[in-house]
């Protein structure tokens, strides 16, 4: 799994013109599932940013962690994660899991992230959505449960 974590002072997902998950101060993760992931991966990249101290201390030093500061946090499924780049001028979606695996392993993930007591807010699996994040730093994390980044 690959997950892209922004800190955030507000964020939101709208579908069609409805607003479906919205979240003050925490973070949004753009998470892309890979085709041999597994329950495994969940657990660890659920783990890692739920934990991931990355908000700023009384000294300004990322050292507070979302369960730390009380945030929040907006899941959005994004598949293109998994894009291909190297080759060509179009990207390739071979190592991406196929939707009915990725959907499942999705909503794995946000439960996990709930077992943790925070609040979970989330986009529309496979729909076209409109994602506003206000980046606080900016602070943008690259996380991948295989560690290859």
């Amino acid at each position: 799994m690959r997950a892209v974590v922004q800190r955030v002072t507000f964020s939101k997902v709208t579908v069609e013109d409805e607003v479906i998950g919205k979240i003050g101060k925490g973070l949004t993760v753009l998470l892309g599932v890979g085709s041999d992931d597994g329950e495994k991966d969940v657990g660890y990249l659920a783990d890692k940013i739920v934990n991931l101290r990355i908000f700023e201390d009384e000294n300004g030093k990322m050292n507070l962690s979302l369960k730390d500061v009380g945030g929040e946090l907006l899941v959005v499924s994004q598949f293109t994660l998994y894009g291909d780049c190297r080759k060509g001028k179009r990207p390739g979606f071979d190592r991406a899991a196929r939707p009915e695996t990725a959907k499942e392993l999705y909503e794995k993930f946000v439960e996990a992230c709930r077992s943790y007591g925070v609040k979970v807010e989330t986009g529309k699996f496979q729909a076209m959505m409109m994602v506003e994040i206000h980046n606080d730093g900016p602070v943008t994390m690259l996380i991948d449960s295989k560690k290859e980044f």
